[in-house]
């Protein structure tokens, strides 16, 4: 039996950027807003991931002088999405996106930096650009949130130094060269004392950074707002109006017992996908035919609770992209407690002295290239090659003490313990190291010394690392000639084994230009909408640039709350 009745306009199921968006924009418009999340902290992935938003034309690209327009982006998905190109959600995407920086730069917390050597992905296909379509929440005082930062997800551990967040861009270069100036190791000193001071006064860190602000600033634009958020608040059931079939609220379990929430305007699903769902990975992930040869970021709550709840009012979810996730390489590094994490791998792809292999000791691509064609290549070359779906990454000595590896970080933080928990392998020569992966010896000593010759000179003739201005982007700018390439020869050699992974699911409830979701004959289930991973990507199962699944989820949600509330008739 339900033990209460709560009324509202808008119930927003999920805490995540998707969720969160929608809540703001739609109490903005006057509209009772409920935030409910099942579990006990809010912020979704989101909270653990970079924060970056893929939003073109955005007005801090356009104080920035960068040239940009829809025709642009428009030719540029259509190129990345290719037969899979929504034309009516990629146009609401590029026009409401704009309009939705500008709301939540003046009306709401949530300010925007600009990334601008954040190139598009493939910043050289039709329509891309080499900077200035990815945005990233300001950093945040977490003080700002009150009692509210006990409920904040905590940024993922794996990515962070000690706990403490670092931001991408100029700051991670002061990390990467703390020991070689005393410029960047007097910033980087001085931001280490205020992560000691808020431990000791706090308990976690208090100057959030890239996703976890971003999660920060749109919930307390919510407690501005007089939205609530409920954790600890799963949502069991959608409720219909028997005559018309329109939904007008849900179940909700809390601590408290059940309360039907009851809601005039409609329900937005923003739970997050299903990364963590098993049993939709097995079906939609062709590496992962058990549905756990797999490893995600993605919180522990992601399973698949949107999806599962419109298709039971008869929505249906769009499993025809040809890539059902964002692919990303993960390494497993083994925690103190037992336990393996889970860290993804962005930026030591394209760091000079840095390939990938297979089993077969040979590069199957181009390792600077964005973390979803890395994952892409290795799934075709596992299928010609059979086997296990994994890799390597390989580096020598002098290249892991300058930028570290996965979890290893560079000097002068310790490194052989690393060695000792299994995660980071080591050989004299290249051959020993084939031996400690399983590789073929003769197949992996001969890949690095054909790649050596030409990286001497700053070349990568067999994948281009470094031809394009997003491989740069991420490489080390001091190295010449080319920032991505530096032989593999001073000895010993390492190597940390990759399996896949995702920052994201792409497979979602099929949705209109309105974020309301569809019914299997394709006309919208009245008063269900989505946003976030729980609406099919308008990607096509391509990864065009950093933030593209934030980017849509942020303004997918304005859009649902400004249908809801009238404004787009």
């Amino acid at each position: 039996m339900t033990n209460e009745i709560y009324n509202c306009d808008v119930l927003v199921v999920g805490s995540g950027a998707g969720g969160l968006a929608s809540a703001v924009s739609a109490a903005h418009r006057g509209l009772k807003t409920l935030v409910v999340e099942k579990e006990p902290v809010f912020g979704g992935t989101t909270a653990r991931s970079g924060g970056w938003m893929w939003i073109p034309n955005n007005a801090p690209a356009k104080r920035a002088g960068v040239e940009d327009s829809v025709e642009a982006a428009t030719t540029y998905l259509k190129h990345e999405t290719g037969a899979h190109f929504d034309a009516a959600r990629v146009a609401a995407f590029l026009e409401a996106g704009p309009k939705a920086v500008d709301f939540f730069e003046n009306d709401t917390h949530l300010q925007f930096d600009l990334g601008p050597t954040f190139a598009d992905y493939h910043p050289d296909a039709p329509g891309g650009i080499d900077g200035g379509r990815s945005i990233v929440a300001r950093p945040f005082d977490g003080r700002e949130l009150g009692k509210d930062i006990k409920r904040l997800r905590p940024p993922l551990s794996e990515i962070t130094f000690l706990g403490m967040m670092i931001g991408t861009g100029k700051e991670l270069l002061h990390f990467f060269n703390v020991t070689r100036s005393p410029i960047s190791a007097f910033y980087v000193a001085k931001l280490f004392l205020k992560f000691l001071r808020d431990m000791a006064f706090h308990g976690r860190p208090m100057r959030l950074m890239n996703g976890n602000a971003l999660a920060a600033r749109l919930a307390k634009s919510c407690a501005d707002k007089d939205v609530p958020i409920w954790t600890r608040a799963a949502v069991r059931k959608l409720l219909r109006d028997d005559a018309t079939g329109r939904v007008t609220g849900a179940l909700v379990e809390t601590v408290k017992g059940t309360v039907e929430v009851r809601c005039n305007k409609g329900v937005v699903l923003a739970a997050g996908g299903f990364p963590q769902d098993p049993n939709r990975r097995k079906e939609l992930f062709p590496h992962a035919p058990s549905g756990y040869e797999h490893a995600s970021p993605a919180p522990p709550g992601n399973t698949g609770d949107g999806l599962r709840l419109a298709e039971a009012v008869g929505a249906t979810v769009d499993d025809t992209l040809p890539n059902a996730a964002a692919w990303v390489p993960i390494s497993r590094p083994l925690k103190s407690d037992g336990t393996l994490g889970t860290f993804p791998h962005f930026v030591d792809r394209s760091k000079p002295g840095v390939i990938g292999v297979t089993r077969s000791g040979r590069r199957f691509c181009n390792e600077a290239n964005s973390y979803h064609d890395f994952g892409q290549s290795l799934t075709a070359r596992i299928a010609e090659e059979g086997g296990e779906t994994c890799a390597f990454f390989i580096c020598d000595h002098r290249t892991l003490r300058k930028y570290g590896l996965g979890y290893v970080k560079p000097a002068p933080v310790p490194y052989k313990h690393h060695i000792k928990s299994g995660y980071l392998f080591c050989g004299n020569t290249p051959q020993e190291l084939a031996r400690q992966i399983g590789a073929d010896p003769e197949a992996l000593a001969k890949t690095i010394e054909d790649f050596n010759g030409p990286a001497r000179r700053g070349e990568d003739p067999e994948f281009g690392r470094g031809s394009t201005s997003y491989n740069r982007s991420l490489g080390d700018p001091e190295h010449k000639p080319n920032p991505c390439v530096a032989p593999i020869e001073t000895g010993p050699f390492y190597a940390i084994k990759l399996v896949m992974g995702d920052l994201g699911t792409f497979s979602g409830l099929r949705c209109d230009e309105y974020a309301q979701v569809l019914n299997a004959d394709g006309t919208p289930v009245g008063g269900l909408y989505a946003a976030g991973n729980d609406a099919a990507s308008i990607m096509g199962g391509n990864y065009p640039g950093g933030g593209i699944t934030l980017g849509p989820a942020v303004t997918f949600g304005y859009i649902a709350a400004r249908h809801m509330s009238g404004a787009n008739a």
